[in-house]
This record gives C-alpha cells, sequence and structure tokens, in this order.
C-alpha cells in the first residue's frame, strides 16, 4: 500500500485478530461453511501410507532417542531443561516424566515406574499426512517439525498423535511438540533433555551409524529394547529399556500418577 492510498475503515471494530485470519483461511481452505463446527479427521492408519516426501535435514543421518528406565528418576530435569530451552507456555510442556503405579498381585506396596515421553519421531508419522497446510512436515534425517508460518492451529496433528505428544501452543496458537532440540542438533550439541539427565538415561544419536553410542546401547541391549504402541505401525523411533509390558500399549493421556489397571 502506497502513502495515497486511504487507511481502512473499520466502523470502530477492532481489526481482525491474526488467529481469525487462519480460521477463515482454513475455512476457505477446505471449503467448509462459517455454520460448520466439526470438520471429520483423515484416518491415521489410511494417512500413514500417503507420506509426503522428506525435506531436506541433516544428510545421511537418521535421529533417534533411548531412554533407559533403570535410570531414571523421575526428577524432571529433563522437562525444566526444556522448558527453559524452547520455551513454552507454563502449563505445556515438549517433554515429561509421568509417574505411575503398578499394582502387585501379592498385594504389596505397588511399584513405581518413572516414564519420560515425548514425539517418538516416528518413521511413518501419522501427523504429517493430516496436516491440511503442509505445515507439519519431517526431514530427511527423521526430525518431524512444525512449520508455525503456516500452522493454522486446526488440531489434526493432535488428534492424529497416538502418543499424547502434541499440543496446541496457548501463546503462538499453533501446534507444538518436542523437536529433539534440531537447532542444537544441527550446531553439534545435545537436546536440552539429555544434556541435563542427571543418570544418563538419555541417549540420542544417529541411527545409521553403527559405532554410534545409541546403536551401541541398543545392540548390547537387544533383548530388552520396546517401543510405545507397536501395534500402531508408526515405528516410533524413542526407543525404551526396562519398559514394563503393561505400558507397551496401554499409556494413555497426560495424568501424572495413575494405577495401570485404570488406563
Amino acid at each position: 500500500m502506497n502513502s495515497d492510498s486511504p487507511s481502512p475503515v473499520h466502523d470502530g471494530a477492532a481489526p481482525p485478530s491474526p488467529c481469525g485470519s487462519k480460521r477463515r483461511f482454513l475455512k476457505e481452505l477446505l471449503g467448509v461453511g462459517a455454520s460448520a463446527s466439526i470438520i471429520p479427521i483423515m484416518p491415521a492408519q489410511a494417512a500413514m501410507g500417503q507420506q509426503p516426501p522428506r525435506r531436506p535435514g541433516m544428510k545421511g543421518k537418521r535421529f533417534g532417542m533411548l531412554i533407559d528406565l533403570r535410570k531414571c528418576i523421575g526428577c524432571q530435569a529433563c522437562t525444566v531443561s526444556c522448558s527453559v530451552e524452547n520455551l513454552p507456555p507454563i502449563g505445556q510442556f515438549r517433554t515429561t516424566v509421568l509417574q505411575y503405579e503398578i499394582d502387585k498381585d501379592d498385594g504389596s506396596a505397588p511399584a513405581m515406574v518413572s516414564l519420560p515421553r515425548l514425539c517418538n519421531h516416528c518413521e511413518n508419522p501419522p501427523c504429517v499426512p493430516v496436516c491440511p497446510v503442509q505445515a507439519t512436515f519431517q526431514r530427511e534425517d527423521g526430525v518431524v517439525l512444525v512449520d508455525n508460518e503456516r500452522c493454522v492451529a486446526c488440531g489434526y496433528c493432535v488428534q492424529a498423535c497416538p502418543y499424547d505428544a502434541r499440543f496446541i501452543n496457548h501463546e503462538t496458537q499453533t501446534a507444538d511438540k518436542c523437536t529433539f532440540c534440531e537447532h542444537r542438533l544441527e550446531a553439534g550439541l545435545l537436546p536440552a533433555c539429555v544434556e541435563s539427565c542427571v543418570g544418563g538415561a538419555r541417549v540420542i544419536g544417529d541411527l545409521l551409524d553403527e559405532n554410534s553410542e545409541i546403536s551401541r546401547r541398543m545392540a548390547a541391549n537387544k533383548d530388552d529394547i520396546k517401543v510405545l504402541k507397536p501395534g500402531m505401525n508408526t515405528s516410533p523411533r524413542v526407543f525404551y529399556i526396562g519398559l514394563p509390558d503393561e505400558f507397551v500399549d496401554g499409556v494413555e493421556g497426560q495424568a501424572s500418577v495413575r494405577l495401570v489397571s485404570e488406563l
């Protein structure tokens, strides 16, 4: 607009908010009427077979994370350091450690389990193909990211994630989640959660390099490696050592303490 152009007139009304503009854009994109309140989500199982091409990343690498529950003490240092590094809104977290109790058959005190949770950066991420504006994408090195300039906060990716690892950021009004601290990886640094883990429970590295620390640890503990919800066929790239069988298919939600029998 040049200097001679008249200023827009709003008849005293406040200018449209960016959030409102995003909503209007999404409605126009999907061709729904203004009266529509619910848009059916594309089934995640169908979407995984329609993965779009990956975008450039760190060439020749495939990042994954290994979490040794035998070393996790539930201190939440990873949660705090992640929040300091990535600055999500208060009360929202990209990673956390949930505390669970497992009831014992003999009636004795339940066993306590500290379970770190984060985005699994799946090989077949169901969150990617459901995004109507291609804001959620996967790089060639496996890292799944969100383009905040494109995201319209429709929540499709949040619904599609079987690991409850995504949320709509209250401040940015865009999808948010763990990124493996890709900005730190590219600078040759460890993710904040890995660097701050006092028990050394978290390891990240290149799964394609058989000499990397993560590859060596996984080879040494190959009979004890498990992932969450293997039946979803997402091929998670966050692996666990010492994960109780009760959690493999049964962990849901973001609650802090639950009995496994209630999950």
